[in-house]
């Protein structure tokens, strides 16, 4: 989703020679090409094939597959983007070959040092040669770390050049048709973090949550793997199943997710991703964390944060439904479907700011 637009950019500009590099980190092949698939991605020049792991495991094996590609290619750069252990992996390799590294999606931080991808964050924010901010708080933060001004350029949300790229394509999707929900009518759930979902205790509360709510509306519940997995090895398999109104279904394409959150009369998750899309859908978010890097969905979105706690999900839940739903938010600055049109023109020597 990062990357689909950035290479669209990057094949317009003639100075700019791009070899595009799949680690195979996201690994299930169904959605995989889905993704590549819709967003129109170029299938990628290489597939390193890494597939899942430890944290260890995954980063070393990205690492050596990885750098005979830089010493094969030769690059003036290497482009990551995010904070998966691909992008920090990835980023060791080109600084330890000498090669520049450029980190699109700079500068985000939770504050929170459990959380893997901030250590991911952090350490890729550090080694960067060029760094692409999407929300003023990465400049702020990039400052604070004391990265030199001249590295980073506030160029907006590569995600949401996706988004706007494919809004009219995801709004033909039948998936609403498909699960009988009408607009406005459903909520969306997804949930994917161990801080959420390997905590007995935590899942349960968000659950008893869940089992209020669906009293309301259906609630459909794209299920990450991981989550699948726990609801059935912690017992709450019978507890969801008693409740009519949550809908477990598989992961869902990019399209097909689009519409159900679009259309959506609240979502609740634990995505970074999502707030933000949520944010320029206009659609009210409940973020089940104590934290989130990109603060912007909550100052100026339709974001709020809100505890791992039974009564908190349900206070904060009543006051949506007590204003049907409605939110009112800005769309951040440069969140205007331009931010690879920026980055390409920064790269090749013509920056694009409108």
């Amino acid at each position: 989703m990062k990357i689909a637009p950035i290479m669209r950019e990057f094949d317009k500009c003639s100075e700019i020679e791009s070899l595009l590099v799949h680690t195979g980190q996201h690994y299930d092949e169904k959605m995989s090409d889905l993704f590549f698939n819709e967003l129109g991605i170029p299938e990628p020049d290489i597939n390193l094939g890494v597939g899942s792991g430890s944290h260890a495991v995954q980063t070393a094996e990205v690492m050596k597959r990885f750098e005979p590609v830089v010493q094969d290619f030769k690059p003036d750069y290497v482009l990551v983007v995010g904070d998966v252990n691909s992008t920090i992996a990835c980023g060791l390799v080109a600084v330890k070959l000498g090669v520049k590294l450029i980190h699109v999606e700079a500068g985000l931080r939770s504050g929170d040092r459990s959380m893997p991808e901030e250590i991911n964050r952090v350490l890729t924010d550090s080694i960067s040669d060029l760094l692409f901010v999407t929300e003023q708080s990465g400049i702020d933060n990039l400052k604070k770390e004391g990265i030199p001004a001249e590295k980073v350029h506030f160029v907006g949300n590569v995600m949401i050049d996706t988004l706007l790229a494919n809004r009219e394509k995801a709004e033909q999707s039948a998936v609403l048709n498909d699960l009988g929900v009408q607009p406005k009518g459903y909520g969306v759930i997804t949930l994917h973090r161990p801080s959420n979902v390997d905590n007995r205790d935590d899942f349960r509360k968000i659950i008893e949550a869940f089992r209020e709510i669906e009293k309301d509306m259906p609630l459909i519940f794209p299920i990450h793997p991981r989550t699948r997995k726990n609801i059935k090895e912690m017992g709450f398999a019978d507890v969801i199943s008693e409740c009519g109104n949550i809908r477990l279904i598989d992961p869902v394409g990019y399209l097909d997710f689009m519409k159900l959150i679009s259309n959506a009369a609240i979502v609740i998750t634990d995505s970074g991703g999502i707030q933000e899309e949520t944010t320029i859908l206009q659609v009210p978010c409940m973020t089940l964390r104590e934290n989130t890097e990109r603060p912007v969905t909550v100052a100026e979105g339709t974001n709020r944060l809100v505890h791992i706690d039974t009564s908190d999900i349900l206070e904060n839940y009543n006051q949506l439904k007590a204003d049907n739903f409605n939110v009112s938010g800005k769309i951040p600055k440069y969140w205007d479907g331009k931010a690879a049109e920026r980055i390409a023109g920064i790269l090749s020597g013509a920056p694009v700011y409108v």
